[in-house]
């Protein structure tokens, strides 16, 4: 996970240095200032590659400010290339409802519920697991206007995935197994498992004609034997919720199912509106 700027030792010093130049420049020589602009800049440059270079293993994110996007292991702009997200850069009250469904254990039903009686779609992505022991859930998501993503047939790590073929068969298998049971083609919108990934694997799923998904807010709720309070799910999900926010939920959840009513209705007072991913995608 990348961390915020560290302001500890020779970077404690800089800072020092730069607010001892505002409040008095007469006392700074310009050979200090010249010191002071080239650390100032290293340290800025230190931190920016670490961002930009941290594009590999597992997603993770920085919340520096509640309210406001967190820090991800990569930058919008450098996910742009490979057209993939993590949210919508906007000041507008906007999110993005994801579940990621690996099996089914009877949550889903009340999670679908509670998105038709807000009008709220969501994208569900799922495996191969799913699809063929809860067909007729994965038809009332389409029927009810949500969206199917890939998840992978099986679920792996991804980012251990160095050859082309065996990319391209985690997608294709789950495209097929979809299309066979719901007689439509499936959407190109692929969710690393766990959120593992490599930069090969942004370019073979780009390749594909993917759109890659990862999130800007979750938090842990997919322990069947180890679910969060309400308390403890608001406390993240109504804290950390953000413009444009990508939300991560999963449908195995009882918590989520339990919760998600009074969650969305909640964010609805905030006033948050709720986009499909489509929507997201036509803006960028």
């Amino acid at each position: 996970m990348v961390q915020p700027i560290k302001t500890g030792g020779e970077n404690q010093n800089i800072f020092h240095f730069a607010r001892k130049w505002k409040e008095r420049p007469e006392d700074i020589s310009v050979p200090f200032m010249c010191l002071f602009a080239g650390r100032l800049g290293a340290m800025l440059m230190e931190h920016h590659r670490a961002v930009e270079t941290a594009a590999e293993g597992n997603w993770g994110l920085s919340f520096q400010q509640e309210g406001q996007p967190p820090v991800a292991n990569a930058t919008m702009d450098y996910l742009k290339q490979f057209n993939a997200y993590y949210a919508q850069k906007t000041q507008d009250k906007v999110l993005y409802l994801t579940f990621d469904a690996g099996y089914e254990n009877g949550n889903t039903a009340a999670i679908l519920d509670a998105l038709k009686k807000h009008h709220a779609p969501a994208t569900f992505f799922v495996v191969g697991n799913y699809i063929e022991t809860a067909p007729e859930l994965v038809k009332r998501m389409i029927a009810e206007g949500h969206t199917v993503g890939n998840h992978t047939y099986h679920h792996p790590d991804m980012s251990k995935m160095s050859s082309k073929e065996s990319f391209e068969k985690e997608l294709g298998d789950l495209e097929t197994l979809f299309e066979q049971t719901t007689g439509q083609k499936m959407k190109k919108y692929y969710r690393p498992p766990q959120g593992k990934y490599s930069e090969s694997n942004l370019q073979m799923a780009k390749d594909m004609g993917y759109k890659t998904f990862f999130w800007s807010l979750a938090y842990v709720d997919w322990y069947q034997d180890k679910q969060p309070s309400k308390d403890e799910a608001f406390k993240k999900l109504l804290g950390r919720i953000h413009p444009g926010a990508i939300v991560l939920l999963h449908s195995t959840s009882s918590t989520n199912a339990q919760i998600l009513d009074e969650l969305l209705t909640k964010w609805e007072e905030m006033g948050y509106q709720f986009k499909s991913l489509d929507e997201l995608c036509s803006q960028q």
